[in-house]
């Protein structure tokens, strides 16, 4: 098997032989990581699966039936722009890094760290979860997502076995001995360690958790390192894919769940095995917030030191911004003084993780109008809503602080008194996993999830999506 079959990609890695040893040394301790940590017990099925083949637009991805094992993961950048400039903070203007400056190393190192840890993260974190699908169609998607993100791992590794040296290559290591959840070896970040073990979670994390990466490739997009910027930009193609399913799944459960409701003389979906319209917001609540901590603290000096470097930029920071320099203005936000709500102005570039986040907000909306829009459809009155982004912070001004679903500062005793009514307790857990039988017979469905409107590359929903 020749070099390109092994690892295909548009980095000319046969011409580079030491980049090219270290990744082939590399290639097997992911394939262990791989037959240990990804999805277990269908390594060995055919799976319709979609590869990425290329960048260009009109035919970057193949599909056809392959084993998890013998996927692809390939390396795949955009092309370079020519005369590439750094489109913000202190440099602006000036040549683009190709190589790691100096100064910026550790920075530079530690964003594609904890960028490339989420990746395997989330594929141990649904490991288990095709054992209980609620179709084929289903079970194709989540191991699209999974074999994604393991390829998303592989683009990062490229860069620090590519651009950091010995430090890189260490590191690249770490990323396949932390494991999510784990007591010792954690991910780095937390919602990378919470349970994902039921669809109902698997889609809420799609949809919050997926879409916070959106966020954070888009603002990586924009850098001044050039070889980052072209990687994430890639990566934003199969991204879109994971938030869908996200939106499309919950949206999915939702009018099921309305169907159901409307069929039950109590208007009661539980009566009928659906899932009802109040643990689904309490997942909402659950995975919102938690994404939400993924953006960093509201107040961040390291925000200020990445823009001002050129390593991390705004949300579409050329389109939506005329002054890339940021160095004058202030933001206000509301932080605890005192014991109460208070605003307080900041530096501009020191709230920029404040700023993604309010991108993301709004962005969620959107899918949230869109589920409440089956909900009229159905003709309920009920409505799904996010929390303020104050609730269930554990990262940032609000982590010390107790609020409710509306952001009201509230006691710790008071917060616990309602945890159950915000957030999924055992009991709710227990119900939802109840409801967790796997359906693999071509063209069938769960009960409590509607079908997708449309299958896959032009397939009907009717179609054999895995091979069992």
């Amino acid at each position: 098997m020749n070099l390109y079959d092994r690892i295909p990609n548009n980095v000319n890695l046969a011409e580079d032989p030491r980049l090219q040893r270290a990744l082939e040394k590399w290639l097997p301790d992911y394939l262990d990581w791989w037959r240990e940590m990804g999805p277990a017990g269908f390594q060995e099925k055919d799976v319709y699966l979609r590869t990425a083949i290329s960048v260009e637009p009109d035919g970057w991805a193949h599909y056809d039936y392959v084993k998890m094992p013998d996927y692809r993961w390939g390396i795949f950048l955009t092309p370079p722009e020519p005369d590439a400039k750094i489109g913000f903070g202190d440099n602006h203007g000036k040549p683009a890094y190709q190589e790691v400056p100096g100064e910026f190393r550790n920075p530079l190192r530690r964003i594609v760290v904890t960028q490339g840890d989420t990746e395997p993260a989330s594929v141990e974190q649904q490991r288990r979860l095709g054992h209980t699908c609620p179709s084929l169609y289903d079970l194709r998607n989540l191991f699209q997502v999974n074999v994604e993100e393991g390829r998303h791992l592989w683009a990062m590794v490229y860069l620090l076995h590519g651009y950091f040296g010995r430090d890189g290559r260490e590191e690249a290591e770490e990323l396949l001995r932390r494991r999510s959840g784990d007591l010792d070896k954690p991910r780095i970040l937390q919602a990378f360690n919470q349970p994902c073990d039921d669809w109902l979670n698997f889609y809420c994390f799609t949809m919050f958790t997926d879409r916070d990466g959106k966020y954070q490739l888009c603002a990586l997009a924009e850098s001044g390192f050039e070889p980052l910027a072209r990687t994430c930009k890639f990566m934003l193609t199969e991204e879109a894919y994971h938030m869908f399913l996200g939106e499309a799944g919950v949206g999915r459960i939702v009018r099921r769940s309305a169907q159901l409701m409307k069929e039950s003389r109590n208007g009661d979906a539980r009566e009928l095995g659906g899932v009802p319209l109040d643990i689904i917001q309490k997942y909402i609540n659950f995975w919102y917030s938690y994404s939400l901590d993924l953006f960093g603290g509201e107040i961040s000096s390291n925000s200020a030191d990445f823009f001002a470097a050129g390593l991390k930029g705004r949300f579409k920071e050329q389109e939506q911004y005329s002054d890339h320099l940021a160095a004058d203005g202030v933001f206000t936000l509301m932080v605890v003084e005192d014991g109460k709500l208070a605003p307080r102005e900041v530096p501009l570039r020191n709230a920029l993780n404040e700023i993604l986040r309010h991108e993301y907000v709004k962005d969620c909306e959107k899918g949230l109008a869109r589920w409440n829009k089956a909900l009229n459809d159905a003709g309920l009155s009920e409505r799904l809503y996010l929390p303020s982004p104050r609730f269930h912070r554990h990262v940032g001004e609000y982590a010390a602080h107790s609020f409710d679903l509306e952001g009201n500062l509230i006691s710790q005793p008071e917060f616990e008194s309602h945890q159950s009514d915000w957030l999924p307790s055992i009991e709710d857990r227990e119900y939802v996993r109840s409801l967790m039988q796997p359906v693999t017979e071509i063209g069938k469905i769960a009960n409590w999830i509607a079908p997708p409107t449309a299958g896959v590359k032009g397939k009907p929903f009717e179609f054999e999506y895995v091979r069992l």
